[in-house]
């Protein structure tokens, strides 16, 4: 395999999760009797130009099927996130009813309706029916497809430029990175914004997160390799915020290179703090697997002497990373009896790879567990005031990521 970016042949291993399916296959009652495809999940790094990758097995098309099962708006404290993104950026960037607004990736409508509200025109790209219906049930306008550059050039063609590109957590998503971003380049008017919002990859080194490696996942990105991506597009990035979200993400403001927007002192500092942090450097890649193991192994440590005791385990939150962690540590039913979510496009279904299944969250207070393993951990605050009841009755929570906690 070459790098996505630069074509440099890929040697250096940064982590190997062995094999899994496509973390967001959820499976019917009849999946179970048939054979089920996975895949490896390797993650490289560029020696290059340092771009982390996952190694190629899956396409595009097959893991943003029509079923794809990830709804945006499940998450409360998401929601509110996309609120206050729509009304900061409209006032940052005087949007109004003679602007344009394209979102890429635009999944149930959660961000773009906030514009659809205020009168702001917008568009949202995405692949997957099930969610462009939900979000055109909202009064969002979709195009169905996958973005990258003969998508921007159709949209310029037919009179769709953009004052504002964005994308929540699409950029480390698209398996040909260059095109995408050259398709942003071809999309955004001379002196229009594009912001994306991204896991940082420094984040993801610090606290071990090795459970947002699945293979949607296709990038994991630092500030200074999108510095790279986007030169070479003819971008460059102006400014750059740090977000709680997602267990740390950026968000960056980019625009043409010729463009007048002034450059701020944020990107340089957060490129500092990347140097700093070794990303740079090759020694914190290699100790990466080391560290990834000794997280899984306190895991499975901690459900087995729970098994032993007699007490129960279910889950919470059938999210991506809960399925890496899931089928890396070779949980099944016998140590997590089930996994709960609120989510009726993945109830009655089952995780791919573990085969747990996907119950409602009232199955929950009917069978009382012992523990409640939060799989979304950047959400553990969010679910753990949810679930208070619960905490009442006696139910104790358990995180695994960055290390093993139960409160």
């Amino acid at each position: 395999m070459k790098c996505r970016h630069c074509a440099t042949p890929l040697h250096r291993q940064f982590l190997d999760l062995g094999h899994a399916p496509p973390s967001n296959a959820y499976l019917s009652p009849a999946d179970l009797s048939a054979p089920e495809v996975t895949y490896p999940l390797r993650v490289f790094v560029c020696d290059t130009c340092h771009l982390v990758q996952t190694d190629d097995f899956t396409s595009e098309t097959e893991l943003f099927s029509a079923d794809y099962a990830y709804f945006s708006s499940t998450s409360l404290s998401w929601l509110a996130h996309a609120e206050a993104y729509a009304a900061m950026i409209t006032a940052r960037l005087g949007l109004d009813s003679g602007s344009k607004v394209i979102e890429i990736a635009s999944n149930d409508g959660y961000l773009l309706k906030n514009f659809v509200r205020t009168g702001v025109p917008c568009l949202g790209i995405e692949p997957t029916d099930g969610t462009a219906d939900a979000a055109e049930s909202l009064g969002v306008p979709v195009l169905r497809a996958f973005f990258g550059e003969a998508t921007a050039r159709h949209l310029a063609a037919s009179g769709h430029m953009a004052d504002l590109v964005c994308g929540n957590n699409v950029y480390a998503h698209v398996p040909d990175i260059n095109d995408f971003t050259r398709g942003l380049a071809i999309v955004l008017k001379p002196e229009g914004v594009i912001t994306l919002e991204f896991p940082h990859l420094l984040r993801m080194i610090e606290q071990c997160q090795f459970d947002t490696a699945y293979h949607e996942h296709f990038s994991y990105l630092s500030l200074s390799v999108v510095c790279r991506i986007f030169d070479s597009a003819g971008l460059r990035v102006f400014d750059v915020e740090r977000l709680p979200t997602h267990g740390g993400s950026l968000r960056i403001y980019g625009c043409h290179v010729q463009s007048a927007h002034p450059q701020h002192d944020s990107v340089a500092q957060c490129l500092a703090d990347e140097r700093d942090g070794g990303l740079a450097g090759t020694a914190v890649y290699d100790g990466f697997q080391a560290r990834a193991n000794a997280i899984k192994d306190a895991l499975v440590a901690f459900l087995i002497e729970t098994k032993r005791a007699g007490r129960t385990v279910a889950g919470y939150g059938a999210a991506a990373k809960g399925n890496t962690l899931m089928n890396y540590a070779g949980i099944r039913p016998d140590l997590v009896s089930f996994i709960a979510d609120a989510a009726a496009s993945k109830q009655g279904r089952f995780m791919p790879g573990s085969h747990i299944p996907i119950l409602p969250p009232q199955a929950l207070t009917d069978r009382r567990p012992d523990f409640v393993l939060i799989l979304p951990w950047n959400l553990a605050d969010e679910i753990s005031s949810q679930l208070a009841p619960l905490s009442r009755q006696g139910t104790r929570f358990v995180t695994a990521v960055p290390e093993l906690q139960v409160r």
